[in-house]
């Protein structure tokens, strides 16, 4: 028993913090570029295969998709910072209870939102003036992901367990089996067999449900290592286990819908110019962004996710003086990332463009999507600096102002402002989301000087 639980909880309190932080942070970059690449390779086979209406069936079908997972990827993020802090303070009961707790929360709300999405899918692509040429392909996209949609909250669930005991390795394991399982799908359905859309939405289903149940199983096996059980009477709800989940949750999943749903509103603005030119070449240059944006979004992700970790299970030891060096750690390790990944973009743009598509018009117009893309690359790196702090401190009313500031205010009116107010068009809403991005930097770096988290956990 002493093994597993040597295997299972990682102490992050002690040692190098730049040896400890990117020993964690490398599966979770690896596990995330995997993650990227499964999501990218059903816009590039469908890319390659449909063109641009494939491209923007994807493109609209993936935001929704997005917009979906706002409670698991907030309530996951909150279950990892607690059990991490847990974790560090010692606190292995309250660690079984956070368990049980997540599981059946979660995985009821997903139940709920699958139910409940399914019956306002009209209205959904709808709203998002989803172009005629690309509408029943994105249908047939988003109802596929709303079926698996419980799938993604379990392995968000599972995957927070285990970061939050510092296991990194495990989780990037299981998504490298579905990254390779949905590629290989991938092309079976759609080349293969001519499931056209229908084929990529259902090869990420199949593949996310096969890698939330080996999670699954790997977490019953070692269930010995952090006292869980898994008997019904385990998965119950408790109350006082549920309100700082909650507290932590809600600010953390609404800057997650915050987010999300700006992008929608952009995405119908991005449409809506589309059906106005009587075609889909916008909302296709809208997901070759997306796509490329999310190679910064892996570097995001994976130290916001390392950071967080530690800077979670150092407070819950007041080991305060590790924190500046954590964040440090990760200002460098992204910022060196980031300038790889621009000069990529600036040296070979048209190489990286016909990845997801040959059709002359689009690569035409993609020249547009340059200098939005670089300036995302580094609000992203910036991003998991301040988040590192701001969700290991589980500090809620900063998460919740965040949430409503760059996930709303910023991002919306900053492309509102660009794109109508300066007739800048579609390239004006990219520029947009990607200056908005940097507002968490601002705001994280404004807590951080204060010393506010400092004396927090002092109390």
């Amino acid at each position: 028993m002493q093994q597993a639980k040597k295997t299972m909880v990682q102490d992050l309190t002690g040692g190098s913090v730049a040896k400890l932080l990117l020993k964690f942070a490398f599966p979770l970059f690896v596990s995330n570029a995997l993650q990227a690449v499964y999501n990218i390779v059903d816009m590039v086979v469908i890319g390659q295969k449909m063109g641009d209406v494939g491209l923007s069936a994807v493109s609209n079908g993936g935001e929704v998709l997005h917009l979906l997972t706002f409670v698991a990827m907030g309530f996951s993020s909150a279950g990892q910072v607690i059990i991490a802090r847990q974790v560090g303070a010692g606190q292995m009961d309250k660690v079984k209870k956070t368990i049980g707790t997540m599981f059946s929360f979660l995985l009821g709300i997903a139940l709920l939102m699958s139910v409940g999405c399914y019956f306002i899918r009209n209205w959904m692509l709808d709203t998002l003036n989803t172009p005629p040429e690309s509408y029943q392909y994105t249908m047939d996209y988003t109802v596929t992901c709303i079926v698996g949609l419980v799938f993604i909250y379990g392995y968000n669930i599972v995957s927070a367990i285990l970061r939050g005991m510092g296991d990194s390795r495990r989780p990037f394991m299981f998504v490298a089996i579905a990254a390779v399982m949905n590629i290989v799908l991938d092309l079976v359905f759609v080349y293969g067999m001519g499931m056209k859309v229908f084929g990529a939405a259902l090869a990420t289903v199949i593949s996310q449900g096969f890698s939330f149940i080996i999670a699954l199983i790997y977490l019953y096996r070692s269930r010995e290592s952090f006292g869980f059980d898994f008997k019904p009477a385990s998965f119950k709800i408790d109350r006082e286990t549920l309100k700082p989940l909650v507290s932590l949750g809600i600010p953390m999943a609404i800057q997650s819908a915050a987010i999300n749903i700006s992008k929608i509103v952009l995405m119908a603005w991005i449409n809506a110019a589309d059906v106005a030119a009587g075609g889909v070449l916008y909302s296709a240059l809208a997901g070759i962004y997306n796509k490329v944006g999310m190679m910064s979004g892996i570097v995001s992700n994976s130290f916001t996710t390392a950071g967080a970790s530690m800077v979670g299970q150092n407070l819950g030891a007041r080991k305060y003086d590790r924190v500046p060096r954590i964040m440090g750690v990760v200002f460098l390790c992204g910022g060196t990332i980031s300038v790889v990944l621009t000069l990529v973009v600036l040296l070979f743009p048209t190489a990286v463009f016909s990845i997801f598509t040959t059709e002359q018009a689009v690569l035409a117009a993609a020249g547009i999507l340059i200098a939005p893309t670089i300036i995302n690359f580094f609000g992203s790196a910036t991003r998991a600096v301040a988040f590192s702090l701001i969700n290991g401190s589980g500090n809620t009313k900063l998460n919740f102002a965040i949430a409503i500031i760059d996930g709303m205010i910023s991002r919306v009116g900053i492309a509102a402002l660009l794109g109508y107010g300066m007739k800048m068009g579609c390239q004006g809403f990219w520029f947009g989301d990607a200056l908005a991005g940097w507002m968490p930097f601002v705001i994280g770096m404004t807590y951080f000087l204060s010393g506010y988290w400092r004396k927090e956990r002092k109390k």
